[in-house]
């Protein structure tokens, strides 16, 4: 069975591959980061970004869709243009292609799990078994989950069933198909592939035991996920990104798409001295507007997660492309119910102090390909 669950904590376990590369697939770029282990730290070695777009005709910023010859291609590209020198990677799978689900199931040994839970995940999965890849990890036991009401209750239940909450994954096995025919066209040997967001977790979670909220904004969509020691328990898929944030600057301003891409990367909600305090407010409104649906989904879980578990979620880290936009945070904490940090995974990792200031600035978009070069890190 292929795993796509692990720890994300305690990443330098033992000394890693000679170097190691993440490869993050996502919808409109492919990022990769090259490290290697050195007396328990990582070494950065190189990283790097290829837009996918202009190999479907399409400017940069565009979500599209590539067949597996056209994704090798832009894929050793980068890995020319990078320098990347390591053969063995990581592999991240776009949370689209995955089904998350916590559910609660009876308290049963390992190996009766393991023949249960299949048969049990027919619930939650709309497509056949045979389709997917299944994978699953047990939560551990913690007297403070549920509700005031829900603790009262088990205590007086007298024929309280003991559950346990298990968080269920499934892949479709035609993305896992599509991705080893890709990296192996690439020549690079790929055995461990890991749901985006776990890998971003890893890389930008500073604190693993309270609750926080991550906000990875990406070109096509939005993931929102509530992670508690160290664990996903909730995870939510939103229908606006980056690319989303672009058409409406670019339609409100009268703009091509790739004029609105560029103010947006550039300027952001900061304005620009190149345009009119009118025009500047005007970039800021379109750009709100977008934006201001994602808070709004994010406050909505900040306060679905307290109600049902009793539990105040006081943290959200910005992660993904979209946390790069220039002004994000001070909006952010603007907005909403929590404090807000913005991922920058590239602190786990040492190099170069010249390049601090651009690899924080860099930093949210790399952090699954970083928390795939964590992994590894561990493991060897």
């Amino acid at each position: 069975m292929v795993s796509f669950l692990d720890s994300i904590t305690n990443v330098f376990a033992g000394s890693s591959h000679e170097s190691v590369v993440g490869i993050d697939i996502g919808a409109a770029s492919v990022k990769m980061v090259q490290c290697r282990a050195s007396r328990g730290s990582a070494i950065l070695e190189t990283y790097g970004e290829i837009a996918l777009g202009p190999y479907a005709r399409q400017p940069i910023g565009k979500a599209v869709r590539l067949p597996p010859n056209d994704m090798t291609e832009a894929l050793r590209t980068l890995m020319k243009e990078a320098n990347v020198t390591a053969k063995h990677a990581n592999i991240s799978i776009p949370f689209a292609s995955s089904l998350i689900s916590v559910i609660d199931f009876p308290v049963v040994d390992s190996a009766t799990l393991k023949t249960m839970l299949p048969i049990e995940a027919r619930k939650y999965i709309p497509v056949p078994i045979s389709e997917v890849t299944l994978d699953w990890m047990v939560v551990p036991e913690d007297e403070q989950d549920g509700s005031a009401f829900d603790r009262i209750t088990k205590v007086a239940t007298q024929k309280n069933v003991k559950k346990q909450r298990i968080v269920l994954v499934a892949v479709q096995n035609s993305t896992l198909s599509d991705y080893r025919t890709i990296t192996t066209a690439a020549g690079l040997d790929s055995d461990f592939y890991e749901i985006e967001i776990f890998s971003a977790v890893r890389s930008s979670n500073k604190h693993s035991i309270a609750p926080a909220l991550f906000a990875d904004i990406g070109a096509s969509t939005t993931k929102l996920y509530v992670v508690e020691r160290g664990i996903v328990r909730l995870a939510h898929l939103v229908t606006v990104g980056g690319q989303q944030i672009t058409d409406t600057l670019a339609r409100s301003l009268g703009w091509e798409f790739e004029k609105a891409e560029r103010i947006k990367r550039e300027c952001g909600l900061h304005g620009s001295s190149a345009f009119s305090v009118d025009e500047n407010e005007k970039i800021k409104m379109a750009l709100l507007s977008t934006l201001g649906r994602v808070f709004s989904e994010v406050n909505r879980v900040l306060l679905s997660y307290g109600q049902r578990y009793n539990k105040n979620v006081s943290r959200v880290v910005l992660t993904g492309g979209g946390a790069s936009l220039p002004g994000i945070a001070d909006q952010a904490k603007a907005s909403l119910n929590a404090e807000v940090e913005i991922a920058d995974p590239f602190s786990r990792v040492e190099a170069p102090a010249f390049m601090s200031g651009v690899l924080h600035d860099i930093g949210p978009c790399f952090a699954v390909a970083m928390g795939l070069v964590l992994h590894a890190m561990k493991e060897s």
